[in-house]
């Protein structure tokens, strides 16, 4: 998932997905590389200073396996934490060898483990990264291979658009060919205003095969449940926000391929707890 604009919904986006998928049977991955930590705290996982994360990943080289942790809310879903440690890695990555695609190597590591283990494999991995095109985000793009691009129903959302897609371009010309932008997800819709109904009908219009049929409204229990430590999906399942994350997640697995044999994995830029809603 991507979006180097704040406040469009890309972490809470990416949490609830996966708990929707993972609540249905599959083994999903979150990889949280925002160091504001946001995707850790709503999936319950520990994330203070000195908890192994992906900062030890992709400075030291650190094996994946030892930094990531299930999800006590719902099995099968797994994240790697980012500590506020991760704040000072986008420089420190600037001076190091193959620094894009670091957390590629780290995650092809991953999957080689749990095979080893005799685990089961993962089938949908995201990634939550600042709202920034640093090398952060870099890496969650050299990582994929589809991007999901959540847009918030206003104006704003759409300006930086077109830059978030020439930056993918650069990312697919040289460092990731099959990078692809797949989806499009509108979020915080409110059907009551009449700016929210233009922006969705203008990004269907220019993305009409990409953006889902579901749309996820302004929802006061999206916005509580991180402050519970959980995902709308577990505080509250029965809510308006629940049930969309729910149903776009049914129409995210739709779209997958059914003999894929290896998995998913998205980048997705986050956003502060404030920001999500």
């Amino acid at each position: 998932m991507a979006n180097q604009k704040g406040g469009v919904g890309k972490t809470t986006t990416t949490v609830n997905l996966a708990a929707a998928l993972a609540q249905a049977g599959l083994q999903v991955l979150v990889l949280d590389n925002d160091p504001q930590g946001n995707a850790s705290t709503a999936l319950g996982i520990d994330h203070r200073a000195g908890t192994p994360s992906i900062y030890e990943v992709l400075v030291d080289a650190a094996p994946m396996h030892e930094a990531v942790q299930e999800s006590p809310d719902v099995p099968g879903l797994w994240c790697l934490p980012a500590t506020i440690d991760l704040s000072g890695a986008e420089i420190e990555l600037v001076s190091m060898v193959a620094r894009e695609t670091r957390l590629r190597t780290a995650l092809d590591g991953y999957f080689e483990w749990r095979e080893r283990q005799g685990l089961e494999q993962i089938d949908y991995v995201f990634v939550d990264c600042p709202p920034s095109l640093g090398l952060l985000t870099v890496n969650a793009f050299v990582v994929a291979r589809e991007v999901l691009i959540p847009i918030q129903c206003e104006y704003y959302a759409l300006e930086g658009l077109s830059q978030l897609l020439k930056t993918i371009e650069l990312i697919q010309a040289h460092l990731n060919p099959g990078l692809a932008v797949s989806t499009i997800l509108l979020t915080m819709y409110d059907a009551r205003t009449n700016l929210a109904q233009q922006v969705a009908q203008e990004v269907r219009t220019h993305f009409p095969e990409r953006t889902l049929r579901t749309t996820v409204p302004r929802s006061v229990r999206i916005s509580e449940a991180p402050s519970y430590g959980q995902t709308v999906m577990t505080y509250d399942g029965s809510s308006s926000g629940a049930l969309a994350y729910l149903e776009a997640a049914r129409e995210l697995a739709e779209r997958a391929v059914p003999s894929t044999t290896t998995p998913t994995t998205a980048g997705a830029p986050g956003g502060s707890a404030q920001e999500d809603q």
